[in-house]
């Protein structure tokens, strides 16, 4: 009987410490994956989270680092179709940045405004960007608030 047991704890024991490995196929080469999060409706923090995915790609090159932004509660105003970051966010999806829009957030954000936002042609939907950020450090993605 202690046999079953000692094998299932070593087996535990084992998958304890197992990470699970980020899969983009858009980026098979990255050696870093990073989800940063904008909640903030501050301009200066919508820049700064563009900044930082413009000097991790610098820093690492635009094959070896796979970034995904994800938009949420009053930090989806970076994602609008009318944000002032539009070139900005141009030039990041041309190099693999992708952007995650809450659909939570977009619903709320069409119940005050009487009609649904419209959203920077490079944004997906994600059912939730709390989630989204979860599932990706689940992933093995590393988090990053700016």
């Amino acid at each position: 009987m202690a046999w079953p047991c000692l094998l299932f704890l070593a087996a535990l024991f084992l998958s304890a410490g197992a990470v699970a490995e980020p899969d983009n196929e858009d980026k098979p080469f990255a050696e870093k994956h990073v989800v940063l999060q904008i909640s903030d409706p501050n301009p200066f923090k919508q820049t700064l989270v563009l900044n930082v995915a413009n000097n991790l790609i610098k820093h690492y090159g635009q094959d070896k680092i796979d970034i995904e932004i994800v938009a949420f509660g009053p930090g989806l105003r970076l994602l609008l179709a009318d944000n002032s970051n539009l070139s900005r966010i141009d030039g990041l999806s041309s190099q693999g940045v992708r952007f995650s829009a809450c659909s939570n957030t977009i619903k709320a954000f069409t119940k005050k405004l009487g009609k649904e936002p419209k959203l920077n042609p490079h944004s997906t939907r994600v059912s939730a960007g709390v989630v989204r950020i979860m599932d990706l450090v689940d992933q093995g993605y590393t988090l990053i608030k700016p």
